[in-house]
């Protein structure tokens, strides 16, 4: 009997039947899965290119001989100069996939994977479906960031299942690694420099790069729509600049369709927990090399639980983006000369973004881990480290949460049924798996303290906090990749309890001024606040909590314990704003450099938790102050100085503080405006 379940309690695709890809590769010849004949069905329009083909159609292109013309004229470069350094550019950036590499990446990640993960799952369904879209149309492969093991999943199951091989966009850093950026760009990765700035030259050769391929339709392109990888494990705001490369084809006719394709991965546990904690709290990551590759190869002695890889519903662009924009503009320029986007073709890719983000989220499926967590960090951190949360009633509210999460919509990796192992079996197992985050004894659940090496001098009350919150922040991210299913109904909790209004158009204007704030913190797809607002009512009133008429929404007596657990979830976020918004105020600095701007506020956030006054350790986390500032400058209370090259910013201390009197509850709702997608 082959290792798979049926998957049909979210969103998406339903009755999905998910497979065990390692299955097979635990049954037989890793070298004869590697060296077996791969033959893929490529796209009915694609031409046989190599990549030295590709390149010189690059180079060649009008675009990129009119750019070429313009900067010359604009340096004083001969038209020679500029070409030779666009050809420069364009070998340390194309890709070289060749089939060997390929074979040789397919045998040592089944190797690896084996070692790693008790199974991989995919949903063969969305995979059946990839394969016919392929052959169709020019296909965007969009998953989600969570880990550096996305970066060849993808591409190992692709090879698998003879679909032809991807080209991914990787960050420059890779290039770098010895031996390993040569075989990644053999598997196919072009390397994209992460400050390009205003290099219109660079610019130009990425963009026509991106362009050919999706118009040539010779490999599917790879791409995170995320940018870079979540350090917090949950969805970040999308990157706008690649999405409008891959989308232009289709602005300007060369294409007929384009089909994007979200993939949502998700992990067990994830292989750089720790690294991804720390990074949050200060400590710089380890830079990208093939000796610090070596170095984290103890990873392969820890043991990661499963993964989940849900290929989604392929998506026409021609139907998205109908009636969303007219592409008769790109008609009164000719296809080959540079265009600035108009600002309803920036909305639409914005908007496409967007959407994709929230289907990734949507697909993904959470395992009793995302849960469980949730709970634990609703305890007092001092009963973690120091009580224990007792066992039975931490699985008995993840037994309530999990009906909650089901009724919301949820995808859960809950094995249950005729056959399985016992809802505590599976939860015991949970535990054990995050060994490194909490364990169990005598019946109670503890956070994990990290040992300090012998010393000295005693530990300082600063240093045992930074250890106690990597240890939070690690259970913050697991609990992270379950907010997309609880933030909207959780927006409505809070709105209830800070307003204790009853009148739904109150609820509403708090609702959308909570969206506006938090819209850095979790995707929300543009100019949607009121069906946001609708759904959350929706799911409350599905679970009981509320009652809804209408002009009125009620909490019902059996509604207080959902509403009190969804109020907590957000509560960590609303003290860490409130703690940046403080320090905004207090401050007399006029001007604000964003490094001293970091620092500075952590430290506020570690006077504050060790003098008990802020118990939230997420205050710590440095995404969450760079969040905050990309919140303010959207709500336009923070300025970016245009001259400045450090990240400098003005405050407008009076907005902030009314952004924080609101949060409050000190300014009641009906002074708050009621259209839904009115700015503050």
């Amino acid at each position: 009997m082959s290792n798979t379940y049926r998957d049909s309690c979210g969103a998406g695709l339903e009755n999905e039947e998910f497979v065990d890809i390692l299955e097979e590769r635990r049954r037989s010849s890793d070298l004869g899965h590697a060296l077996r004949t791969f033959s893929p069905h490529p796209y009915k329009g694609a031409e046989s290119c190599s990549n030295a083909d590709l390149k010189k159609a690059v180079l060649e292109s009008q675009y990129l001989r009119y750019i070429a013309k313009e900067i010359a004229a604009e340096t004083g470069s001969s038209v020679e100069e500029v070409r030779e350094e666009a050809c420069g550019i364009l070998e340390e950036m194309s890709q070289n996939l060749q089939l060997k590499c390929i074979r040789l990446m397919g045998f040592t990640m089944s190797k690896v994977l084996k070692r790693l993960y008790s199974g991989i799952f995919v949903n063969m369904e969305g995979l059946n479906m990839l394969q016919q879209s392929i052959q169709e149309h020019p296909v965007i492969l969009m998953p989600n960031h969570r880990s550096y093991m996305d970066f060849l999943i993808i591409s190992y199951i692709m090879f698998t299942y003879d679909i032809p091989m991807p080209f991914i966009a990787a960050g420059i850093p890779l290039a770098g690694m010895k031996l390993v950026g040569e075989v990644l760009r053999r598997s196919g990765a072009f390397f994209i420099r992460r400050a390009i700035g205003s290099d219109k030259l660079y610019w130009a050769v990425l963009s026509e790069y991106v362009r050919t391929i999706v118009k040539t339709g010779i490999a599917p392109l790879e791409f995170y729509v995320e940018g870079l990888r979540s350090r917090t494990l949950k969805s970040v705001m999308p990157k706008l600049g690649m999405m409008q490369m891959v989308m232009e084809p289709f602005f300007k006719g060369e294409v007929y369709d384009i089909t994007l394709i979200p993939i949502s991965i998700s992990y067990d546990r994830v292989l750089e927990e720790s690294l991804l904690a720390h990074e949050l709290l200060g400590i710089p990551k380890p830079k990208e090399s093939t000796t610090a590759l070596l170095k984290a190869s103890k990873v392969l002695q820890e043991y990661y639980g499963s993964m989940h890889v849900n290929f989604g519903r392929p998506m026409s662009v021609r139907h998205l983006c109908e009636g969303k924009i007219n592409r008769c503009q790109y008609n009164l320029v000719p296809r080959d000369l540079p265009q600035k986007p108009s600002a309803e073709v920036q909305a639409c890719v914005s908007w496409l973004a967007n959407l994709m983000v929230r289907v990734q989220e949507e697909g993904s499926v959470m395992g009793p881990w995302a849960l469980m967590a949730c709970l634990l960090l609703q305890a007092p951190t001092i009963v973690l480290t120091e009580e224990g949360l007792p066992w039975q009633e931490l699985t008995d509210k993840t037994l309530w949460l999990r009906k909650l999460a089901l009724d919301f919509g949820a995808r859960l990796n809950w094995p249950s049924g005729q056959g399985q192992a016992p809802d505590m079996d599976v939860m015991s197992s949970t535990v054990a798996l995050h060994g490194s985050v909490v364990n169990r004894k005598s019946g109670r659940v503890f956070l994990v303290q990290v040992e300090v090496p012998a010393r000295n001098r005693p530990i300082s009350p600063e240093e045992e906090m930074i250890s106690t919150a990597a240890v939070v922040l690690m259970l913050a991210s697991y609990r992270n990749m379950s907010l997309h299913i609880f933030v909207r109904p959780a927006l409505l909790a809070t709105a209830l309890y800070i307003t204790k209004t009853t009148q739904k158009d109150e609820l509403l204007a708090f609702f959308c001024f909570l969206r506006d704030v938090f819209s850095n913190e979790f995707i929300f797809i543009p100019g949607n606040s009121s069906q946001d607002f609708e759904e959350a009512c929706f799911l409350l009133k599905k679970c009981g909590a509320i009652h809804v008429s209408e002009q009125e929404v009620t909490v019902s007596d059996a509604g207080l314990e959902v509403l009190s657990f969804l109020q907590a979830l957000l509560q960590p976020f609303i003290d860490s704003y409130q703690v940046i918004f403080r320090y905004l105020c207090e401050n007399e600095v006029h001007v604000h450099a964003e490094k001293q701007f970091l620092t500075a506020v952590r430290n506020l956030a570690t006077e504050l938790i060790l003098s008990g006054e802020l118990h939230t350790y997420e205050a710590l986390s440095s995404d969450t102050h760079k969040n905050v500032l990309s919140a303010l400058q959207r709500l336009d209370t923070v300025t970016k100085l245009r001259a400045s090259e450090q990240n400098e910013y003005t405050v407008n201390k009076a907005a902030v503080r009314r952004i924080d009197d609101i949060l409050s509850g000190k300014i009641p709702p009906q002074m708050l405006h009621t259209t839904p997608e009115a700015k503050l």
